[in-house]
C-alpha cells in the first residue's frame, strides 16, 4: 500500500505536519521510537495554553487527537532506512516491514552532544539546560552558572541576567577579549576561568583548584546534530549553524532531494517546543502543495 506521506518523527514537529495533511484527507503513516528529545524535562514552558504542562502529557493528547483521523496510520518502531525517489520513497523499520509512500517528512529531532564534564549529562532537563526561555523563569533569580563551550556561550552569558546572578565559566572553552570582559562586567557578570571538574548536587560546580559553588541552575550548549543518520543516507544535504548540523531545505522545507521534507529541531534553529510545532506545520502544508502541485 503507498500513503501519500510518511513521517519519520512522532514528536511535536512531525505530529503538527501530519495533523495539517490528514486534515486535507492525505493517507499519513508516522513511524516514532518513541524518543523524544525534551523527555528528560518534567515541565515544559513558554508554549502558549500549556505552560507548566508534562512535555509527555501534551505528546500524548497531540497522539490521541492524530489517531481520530481514519486516514492516519502509526508504527511503533524506529526507521533505519529510507530509499527511492519522489513519488516512489521506502522506508524500512525495525521489524522488517517495508513502507511505501509519495512523500517523505524527516521530523527526526537532534542529538545533544553535552561537554565531557562529569555529571552534566544526568542532570540535563532537571538542573542544566539550554534555553533560558524555557527554564529560567524556575530559577528565581538564583544564582546560575553558564558552563562556556565555545563562542556561543557569551551570547548565552550576556542574556542570562535577565534570570538571575550569572557566573561564566570559561573551562578554556572560549576566549574573551577586552570588549567581551567589559561587556560582561557592565551585566554583572563574574568570570571564573578555573577549569570545571564535575558537577555534584543539585547544581553544584566543583572546580579544578577544590572550590564547590552551589547554583540555582546551570545552562550550557551542547552540540546538536540530526538524532539519526537517515536523511544523509537518502542523500539530503546538510548545513552548519552555530548549534551544530541540521538538515537542508528550502523556503517550503523541502530537502535537496525532491519529494523529501524536514522539519522541527533537525531542520531548524533555534529550538523549543513552540517553534518546532510552528516547523511543523508549515512543513505539511508546504508537502500538501507538492501533492497537489507536484510538477512545481
Amino acid at each position: 500500500m503507498y500513503h501519500d506521506v510518511i513521517v519519520i518523527g512522532g514528536s511535536y514537529a512531525g505530529m503538527a505536519a501530519a495533523l495539517q495533511l490528514v486534515r486535507a484527507r492525505r493517507s499519513v503513516r508516522v513511524i516514532d521510537a518513541g524518543r523524544r528529545r525534551n523527555r528528560f524535562a518534567a515541565h515544559s514552558h513558554g508554549f502558549l495554553s500549556q505552560d507548566g504542562a508534562d512535555p509527555a502529557a501534551i505528546a500524548a493528547t497531540a497522539r490521541r487527537q492524530l489517531e481520530a483521523y481514519p486516514t492516519l496510520s502509526w508504527v511503533d518502531d524506529t526507521a533505519h532506512a529510507a530509499s527511492g525517489r519522489k513519488d516512489a520513497f521506502v522506508v524500512d523499520t525495525g521489524d522488517g516491514a517495508r513502507h511505501h509512500a509519495r512523500r517523505l517528512l524527516f521530523a527526526t529531532g537532534v542529538s545533544d552532544t553535552l561537554p565531557a564534564i562529569a555529571g552534566l549529562q544526568e542532570r540535563w532537563g532537571f538542573s542544566v539546560f539550554l534555553c533560558p526561555y524555557c527554564h529560567g523563569y524556575e530559577l528565581d533569580k538564583g544564582r546560575i552558572a553558564v558552563i562556556a563551550t565555545g563562542p556561543m556561550s557569551l551570547h548565552q552569558a550576556q542574556l542570562l541576567p535577565e534570570w538571575g546572578e550569572v557566573t561564566l565559566f570559561t573551562n578554556a572553552a572560549v576566549v574573551l577579549d577586552d570588549a567581551g570582559r567589559d561587556d560582561l562586567a557592565a551585566r554583572g557578570v563574574t568570570i571564573d576561568e578555573t577549569p570545571v571538574a564535575r558537577v555534584d548536587g543539585h547544581a553544584d560546580v566543583v572546580l579544578s583548584d577544590g572550590r564547590t559553588l552551589p547554583f540555582a541552575g546551570i545552562f550550557t550548549t551542547s552540540r546538536n546534530a540530526p538524532a539519526t543518520p537517515i536523511a544523509q543516507a537518502l542523500g539530503c544535504a546538510l548545513t552548519e549553524t552555530p548549534f551544530g548540523t541540521q538538515i537542508q531545505t528550502d523556503d517550503g522545507k523541502q530537502t535537496s532531494v525532491p519529494g523529501a521534507f524536514a522539519c522541527g529541531d533537525a531542520a531548524r534553529v533555534p529550538h523549543s517546543l513552540s517553534l518546532a510545532i510552528a516547523d511543523g506545520a508549515w512543513a505539511g502544508a508546504g508537502l500538501h502543495r507538492s501533492l497537489v502541485w507536484p510538477e512545481a
